[in-house]
Order: C-alpha cells, then sequence, then structure tokens
C-alpha cells in the first residue's frame, strides 16, 4: 500500500514540476541557512581554539598595567624585571617555567634583501611553556643564553622573505645592523586573530637582546606555564600575592598588572562562538517554518484541484486513511526533496565562504541528519491538515464538484 501511494504521490508532483520547486523553496533556504550556519560557526569555533592553543594551554601571560585580563585602569605601572622572574619560577608552586619576554620591531637584512618584522627576546623556557617545534636546527643553549649570544631562530616568513628557497640554519643575519647566527628555524603556525602572522617572527636570547636593542632589563611579558594538576585560580592568586608584596601595593590599592588565562579565554571565545551561532541558526530556522506554510498552502491548493478524483476515489471503495496517507506522503515527499537540495546547497555554501572566513571546512554529519529529520517531520506536521481535509470529503459532494 505504501509503495503505491508513494508512486502516485511522485506522479502528482512531477506534474507539476515548477510549483513543485517553488513549493520546497523555502525548505531549500531553511536547511540549506541552518546547516551552512551552523557548520561554518563550528568551524569558526575549532579555528578560534586553534589560535587559542598555539599560545599554549595551562599558560599564563601577565603584564604590567591594567585593563586586559585581572584588573583595572590607570597609569602605567613599572615593568617587570628578571628578579620578578626568578622569584616566580622558585616561590609559587605549580609553575613549572617562566619565559620573559620582551618585544621591538627591527629590520632584518641578509644578502641585499630587508624585510621589517618582530625581534622576539626570551629565555629557553619559552619552547617548555609554549611548546613550537623547530623544522630544523636547535635552540640556544644555557651558555649561550646567559651569555647573550648573537644567535637567533627565525620565523617561515622571515625566511621566505629573506632566504627564498635556501636554508638558513648556519647562515649570518643582520638584525638592524647588529649580525646574529641562524641556529634553528621554527615550525608555520600562520595567522593569528589576535596578533598577525605568527611565522613573522625573529627569536634570540632575552640578555641579547635588552643590551643591543632596548638598552634595560626591562620586562613587559612573563608567560607562565601551570601544572594542570594544580587549580589554575589559586596559582593566579598566589601569583597576584607575591607581585604585590614584590610591587609594594598595599592595602585596597588595585594591581598594577593583569594576568591573562589562555584556557579561560578560550573557553570564553568558544562559548560565545557557540551562542552567536545558535542564535544565528535559529534566526534561519523561521524560513523552515515559511516553507512550511508554503506547503500547507499548495496542499490546500491540490485538494481543491482534485475534489473530483478524491471523490472518485472514495465512491470506488478507498478509506479515509489511504486518502489521508496519499497526500500526507506528498507533503512529506516535497519536504524530504526540498531538505535534500538544502543540504548540497549548504556544502556548497561552506565550501565557498570557508577560505573566505580563513577556517577549515568541515563536514558535521550530525548537524546534516538532524536538518534532514526536522525537513521530514515539517511536511509531517504541515501537510497532516490538508491530508486530513481531503480525507474528510464527503464522496457525493466531491463528485459534485466543478
Amino acid at each position: 500500500m505504501f509503495g503505491t501511494t508513494f508512486i502516485l504521490a511522485i506522479r502528482s508532483i512531477s506534474r507539476h514540476k515548477l510549483r513543485s520547486f517553488l513549493t520546497t523553496l523555502g525548505i531549500i533556504i531553511g536547511v540549506a541557512a541552518v546547516v551552512a550556519m551552523v557548520t561554518l560557526g563550528k568551524a569558526t569555533t575549532a579555528a578560534v581554539q586553534k589560535q587559542i592553543s598555539a599560545l599554549g594551554t595551562n599558560v599564563l601571560q601577565i603584564r604590567p598595567g591594567q585593563g586586559f585580563g585581572r584588573g583595572g585602569g590607570g597609569p602605567r605601572p613599572p615593568d617587570f624585571t628578571p628578579e620578578d622572574v626568578a622569584a616566580l619560577r622558585e616561590q609559587i608552586a605549580g609553575v613549572t617555567a617562566v619565559a620573559p619576554q620582551v618585544s621591538t620591531s627591527v629590520t632584518a637584512i641578509y644578502n641585499g634583501a630587508n624585510w621589517s618584522t618582530t625581534l622576539n627576546g626570551t629565555t629557553n623556557d619559552i619552547f617548555v611553556v609554549q611548546p613550537w617545534p623547530l623544522v630544523s636546527g636547535r635552540t640556544w643553549t644555557r651558555a649561550e643564553e646567559q651569555a647573550g649570544k648573537g644567535v637567533c631562530i627565525i620565523g617561515n616568513t622571515v625566511k621566505t622573505n629573506l632566504f627564498r628557497n635556501a636554508d638558513p640554519v648556519g647562515q649570518r643575519l643582520r638584525v638592524n645592523g647588529i649580525s646574529c647566527d641562524v641556529i634553528g628555524l621554527l615550525s608555520t603556525r600562520g595567522q593569528a586573530g589576535f596578533g598577525g602572522d605568527q611565522d613573522d617572527v625573529v627569536v634570540m636570547p632575552i640578555k641579547q637582546v635588552q643590551r643591543r636593542f632596548t638598552g634595560d632589563r626591562n620586562i613587559k611579558l612573563m608567560m607562565v606555564g601551570v601544572d594542570p594538576a594544580y587549580d589554575s585560580g589559586q596559582i593566579q592568586d598566589s601569583i597576584s600575592t607575591l607581585l604585590r608584596e614584590r610591587r609594594s601595593i598595599t592595602g585596597g590599592k588595585q594591581d598594577d598588572f593583569n594576568i591573562f588565562d589562555t584556557a579561560q579565554i578560550s573557553a570564553t571565545l568558544t562559548g560565545t562562538t557557540t551562542l552567536l551561532t545558535g542564535i544565528v541558526a535559529a534566526v534561519a530556522g523561521i524560513s523552515l517554518v515559511v516553507g512550511g506554510i508554503g506547503i500547507m498552502n499548495i496542499m490546500l491548493v491540490s485538494v481543491t484541484e482534485r475534489t473530483r478524483e478524491i471523490g472518485i476515489r472514495l465512491a470506488i471503495g478507498a478509506v479515509a486513511a489511504e486518502v489521508l496517507m496519499q497526500f500526507l506522503v506528498e507533503a512529506v515527499v516535497l519536504s524530504c526533496l526540498g531538505g535534500l537540495i538544502g543540504l548540497l546547497l549548504a556544502q556548497l555554501v561552506v565550501l565557498g565562504l570557508a577560505p573566505v572566513m580563513q577556517v577549515d571546512w568541515m563536514f558535521d554529519p550530525q548537524i546534516n541528519m538532524i536538518a534532514f529529520a526536522i525537513s521530514a517531520a515539517i511536511g509531517v506536521v504541515f501537510g497532516y491538515f490538508p491530508a486530513r481535509r481531503a480525507a474528510g470529503l464527503n464522496p457525493i459532494d466531491a463528485l459534485r464538484h466543478e
């Protein structure tokens, strides 16, 4: 019985191809919009998490000043010192490593080619706190770090613009007129949502940068690695207490430094992205309701057009349940066809927008199955009333209909 009903539904739909397509257009747009928005939202969330993880997991960034992380507004306070770094490393339980960092803009020169880039001065602890594998070469030794030797590790962008296809390791680079031996090449990280090109960097021992470039011992950033076994909030409180003591902040005075927890910001951004994706998907889902109303409308028109056909079927022995099933199947088939086309359109939209949004293309089978199931449910919900009306027709009145 169902097979015959399905064939009759297909024949009825195929008799009015354009009308059927226009009927399903609302479902097509609705399904495509919901699936595309949710998929792109998840891809954006994954990209945000990837960018945050590039900063390091279980990492605290501590900066002088207020208004970023834990702290408020106010005048610029003094920078940190090497003694602050040593105190954090030695006195705070749960701290695995502390990497001080100073940065400045420089011009790197090699063989007549020059490139404006960022120079970061730090210690080997940076590769513990913020793992960044090398493609080739090595990091500096403890002796080179203590002496502030003129050695450097470069990012892929610097390598591409200065060395082209040549191996930079073992070559001598001039940074603002100061020579340094390239001892390593960092692996590619790509663009970061917070700081531009992460690969456009030259990394040197911090003592070399302080002596030859900044001219002081000031430290503007401390990267603190946290043992996952310890509570990050307690460690932040301990750091805050220690730094307040070292910076002579007493009483109810606000901290003149801020602590930025990468794990917390990752959770916040992920939650925000997920919420926005849900809101956009809900708005897009309104078109599914509009599509359902369109199906109900066209099915009511179909019932009116086929009143005599319904009367004949009822007169020769068809029961009301068979008539109801026929029209209900037509509505569901229309809705499911719209759902399938919408799913295909959604994948094309995602393929087109993913490169523009700089996110990876991804296929989420769960949201696709849910969207298709919703489209089928819409066919049932909005097709039931017209089907019920057709099944409730009086055969004699239906046969008299002109």
